[in-house]
């Protein structure tokens, strides 16, 4: 078996989903991981009546997967065929107003994060700030106090050495609480488990394009009494939400009363929250089961191989009917739910390579009408497959009263069958481009494990350079030193126009194929709509009223370098164009002190953070005094400096490790030879998750000190597959 995977994706997964042994060494490889997943997902066959044949699925699946034409979400990668069996990635919880439900949910929460999987939640049943408690005779915190407790959680359980957890933090925008609910971000200290969104309403959308008043109002309701607690300006509102989005991208906004016109089965209640992305709107202890197919692996010659897509369709929709019938539910009212609708989400990957195979621009009308002839023939196909699975298997069972219950549909076996969900980490093991959108860059780089930089070039421009007769060593030196390849003459115009890169696009482009896909998506689009930095207020605002106009369910925005402390960017920098000074130390802060025997004396490190992590180290000899003091001294002041400035722990370490003085020291079954390497040791004991979450938040990754990308509503980084929502 020879599986075309590639130096960056062999190293993601041995990091992240091949089986390890007590020391983390990986003890299967690529081809052991698939044959595990293909033969425990065919298992779900069995669970059938009527005729199969187990060996042939398994075949079957195996294809899928060794081929790259279609993988599924992470934890199906992770846990299939594995102890744990938690195989879906997103699930929707319910808050209702009460004590024993909020504490109910932050329970099952747990349970979920432990599990692999992510959450969305809407706090806008939850009474606003400083209304009565009637119980207690007191006032109410609000839903913002709760979310608090529910990023704490998180972050507990991530603590004890489970997988990441993630959120969604939903609230309508016409709760009392609105205001504080859309600044809540600006300081990017807070909920950092946590994505947010307004859920914008259709009365909301119909006072903000009243072009005849533009002061319009609408009301804010109270949840506990239903009763209208006062009337605000919806610019005024939609304003608030652009600037905070300008500053830092959030919130997100979905439109909640688009969304639930969508809804397969409204019977059972309307939706109000999503998965930690956006692009999974699902009904309280709904999960979902998501996968996507490589549309560059789809393209023959220069052209798209529809027969290839078809089969590749239907045998994905087995594959993840299948999912949702063997899984291992974190909860019985989940596995219920699930079962009761087996909702499963079909996306893409690979469509800006796909394009790019095609000689087509991503920045073109050619482009759109790709997009919705790709899209519409994966949405007609998979009802089709879903269909054919129904008439052996049965419909899902709260088939009746969904919109499928009628005489021109007896069959379908899941609710939903196509979502675009991010693929972040699973492009990287396809060596394809992330979901639907454009390239992140030309060259990607790579830190490996001795601190050395790899710089690889997109290998479709590699070859197209060839065949075009414009390649050389200087221009891949050019290209590889930041020059962006729109500003080098020997590259032909046609060609760059093909490989516009995300920052190279406009955003009403990105806007233009969101929608495209969303018009033959049943449930939503993953997609980031890029930024330069210097994107006014009303650029953004122009993007959100085109992605309403346009059919929409939700957008998410990033202008570039707009978080703070973003210390690496696109392309070269020059020499004497960047300052970069530390923020300041705040008042309070936390640590540990660890002692290490050197050579002079015992040392005793003192690692103290603060709410954005690591930010200043002490070093003291147990012999006070001395020149070895002073210079002890000079570097936890400079090492201090450089953490405040955004300097990767990593990069800091890997200067310290290693000096040597005339007298090292054992400690542990190690020698310590110095004091500057002590203190790196120190460092190392320390890296935590909170200097993971700060690093990511500055733009850098926090595992190999990468450049972190927004895409498809999330943090990726294209190096080592680092994801902050998976």
């Amino acid at each position: 078996m020879n599986i075309p995977v590639s130096n960056n994706a062999l190293i993601v997964l041995e990091k992240r989903y091949l089986k390890k042994d007590k020391e983390g060494k990986a003890i299967e490889t690529p081809e052991d991981m698939f044959l595990r997943v293909a033969k425990h997902i065919a298992s779900a066959d069995s669970l059938f009546a009527g005729p199969f044949d187990i060996e042939k699925t398994e075949k079957k699946f195996l294809k899928l997967l060794t081929n790259l034409w279609f993988l599924p979400n992470s934890p199906t990668l992770m846990n299939a065929g594995r102890r744990l069996g938690q195989l879906a990635a997103c699930f929707v919880l319910p808050l209702e107003d009460s004590m024993d439900s909020i504490f109910e949910t932050l329970k099952h929460t747990a349970m979920i994060h432990k599990s692999g999987g992510g959450t969305g939640f809407s706090f806008s049943r939850i009474r606003p700030e400083k209304d009565i408690v009637l119980s207690t005779a007191g006032v109410s915190s609000g839903p913002i106090s709760f979310m608090t407790v529910f990023d704490v959680a998180t972050e507990t359980v991530k603590q004890g050495g489970t997988r990441r957890g993630a959120n969604m933090g939903i609230l309508r925008v016409d709760h009392p609480d609105i205001e504080s609910f859309i600044e809540l971000k600006n300081d990017t200290g807070k909920l950092n488990n946590f994505n947010i969104s307004v859920a914008l309403t259709d009365s909301f959308m119909d006072a903000l394009s009243n072009e005849s008043d533009k002061d319009s109002e609408y009301d804010l309701i109270n949840p506990r009494t239903e009763q209208i607690t006062r009337r605000v300006s919806a610019r005024k509102i939609f304003d608030a939400i652009v600037h905070s989005a300008w500053l830092n991208g959030e919130p997100g906004i979905i439109f909640i009363d688009r969304i639930n016109r969508d809804n397969p089965v409204p019977e059972l209640g309307n939706i109000e929250a999503t998965n930690p992305c956006g692009e999974q709107p699902l009904l309280p202890y709904e999960s979902c089961t998501l996968g996507s197919i490589n549309l560059s692996a789809m393209v023959s010659g220069k052209a798209v191989n529809y027969k290839r897509l078809k089969k590749t369709i239907h045998d994905s929709v087995h594959f993840l009917d299948n999912v949702v019938e063997i899984n291992k539910y974190p909860l019985a009212r989940i596995e219920k739910m699930s079962k009761g609708t087996r909702k499963i989400g079909l996306g893409v990957m690979g469509f800006a390579d796909m394009l790019i195979k095609l000689g087509i621009s991503y920045d073109s009308e050619e482009a759109v009408t790709q997009a919705e002839k790709i899209m519409s023939f994966i949405s007609e196909e998979s009802k089709i497959a879903s269909a054919a699975l129904a008439k052996k298997r049965g419909n899902f069972a709260f088939y009746k009263g969904s919109i499928y219950d009628s005489p021109d549909t007896p069959y379908m076996r899941n609710a939903t069958t196509t979502t675009i969900a991010p693929t972040g980490t699973i492009s990287i093991i396809a060596g394809t481009s992330s979901g639907i959108e454009p390239i992140f860059g030309i060259v990607q780089t790579r830190r490996v494990l001795d601190g050395k930089t790899l710089s690889d070039i997109n290998p479709l421009f590699i070859g197209i350079a060839k065949s075009e007769g414009f390649y050389s060593k200087n221009l891949l030196d050019e290209i590889t030193n930041g020059t962006s390849i729109q500003q080098i003459d020997a590259i032909p115009d046609q060609i760059k126009d093909l490989f516009k890169t995300a920052h190279d696009i406009l955003p009403e482009q990105h806007i233009n194929i969101q929608a495209a896909f969303q018009r033959f998506t049943d449930n939503a689009v993953s997609k980031t709509v890029n930024f330069g930095p210097d994107a006014l207020r009303s650029d953004i605002a122009k993007v959100y009223m085109l992605a309403h106009t346009k059919g929409c369910k939700g957008v998410t925005i990033y202008r570039y370098g707009s978080r703070d402390h973003q210390v690496l960017s696109i392309g070269a920098e020059k020499k004497d164009s960047v300052k970069i000074a530390p923020r300041p130390r705040p008042e309070c802060t936390v640590g540990i002190t660890e002692r290490m025997k050197t050579g002079c004396g015992n040392l005793y490190v003192t690692i103290n953070s603060d709410d954005k992590g690591m930010c200043e180290v002490f070093a003291q000899m147990g012999k006070t005094g001395g020149c070895a003091s002073s210079q002890i001294e000079a570097a936890g002041r400079l090492i201090s400096l450089a953490l405040r400035s955004g300097v990767s722990i990593e990069a800091i370490m890997k200067q310290l490790t290693g000096i040597r003085c005339p007298s090292p020291a054992w400690q542990n079954g190690e020698m310590v030879l110095s004091c500057p390497d002590a203190i790196a040791r120190v460092l190392n004991h320390r890296t935590d998750s909170s200097f993971v979450d700060s690093t990511a938040m500055m733009g850098v990754c926090p595992e190999c000190s990468g450049v972190i990308t927004h895409q498809e509503g999330c943090l990726v980084c294209h190096s080592c597959g680092y994801s902050k929502c998976s």
